[in-house]
């Protein structure tokens, strides 16, 4: 059942290796919704006014994001991360449309609809989709293209690493797709396919688009490090 939220007790809390006390280290959240049983969400809230917002996917690693932003020195960006599930097949069901259509939509409606609620009711924050995007990396780069297109009212920039290949540009893409900034590695030849074929698409449609290619191999260290030049691109202007 979606709706509803129980806190769990784990937060707020600072974010691992920022000093105590740190003004710029900002807070963690975590709360459990009612969504499929109980799934937790984190939110990383910034030390200063949230003016932007990041919604994601695999909301255990939010600390690691956080924390790219603390380092990079920005201080208004808010990130919400719903929690991803330990089963990979079941993960890459709730991520990408072509597996699942019926539990992809299911965690769509809590992904864009109940989290959304939660985020503006626990925290204030009520922002335009020009100030909102949504971001993921490998399975949740899927999540993040698939539900930014479905929804380009609510988000107003994808921020995609490394996409896998289980859903793919539509034969005919929507009539508004929103911005997008996409990131792989030379060492990754499979997900740099991946990337390059959704740039391509998405700028046929007539997105803005930013397509970033790094000498590096998949995994967490690439998609940190382009963090916060994503986020600086979504909403430096």
């Amino acid at each position: 059942m979606a709706g509803g939220h129980v806190a769990d007790g784990t937060g707020p809390g600072e974010l691992p290796g920022s000093p105590r006390g740190s003004p710029a280290a900002g807070d963690l959240v975590t709360e459990t919704l009612g969504y499929d049983g109980g799934r937790q969400v984190t939110a990383y809230v910034p030390p200063g006014r949230p003016e932007a917002v990041v919604f994601t996917g695999d909301g255990q690693g939010v600390s690691r994001w956080g924390g790219s932003l603390v380092a990079a020195g920005v201080r208004s960006v808010m990130i919400v991360g719903v929690h991803g599930l330990a089963d990979e097949g079941l993960r890459l069901r709730e991520y990408s449309p072509g597996f699942d259509a019926g539990r992809f939509a299911a965690h769509e409606r809590f992904f864009v609809g109940d989290v959304g609620r939660w985020a503006r009711s626990r925290f204030g924050v009520a922002l335009p989709a020009r100030r909102t995007a949504v971001f993921g990396a490998s399975a949740g780069g899927e999540l993040a293209l698939a539900v930014g297109l479905r929804h380009p009212d609510a988000y107003g920039a994808v921020l995609c690493g490394s996409p896998g290949g289980g859903y793919q540009p539509p034969g005919a893409m929507p009539g508004r797709v929103p911005r997008a900034y996409l990131v792989a590695g030379t060492l990754e030849p499979f997900f740099l396919e991946n990337a390059r074929r959704w740039a391509a698409a998405l700028r046929g449609a007539g997105a803005d688009v930013v397509m970033s290619e790094r000498v590096a191999k998949h995994g967490d260290a690439l998609w940190r490090a382009e963090f916060p030049l994503m986020v600086a691109w979504a909403f430096g202007r």
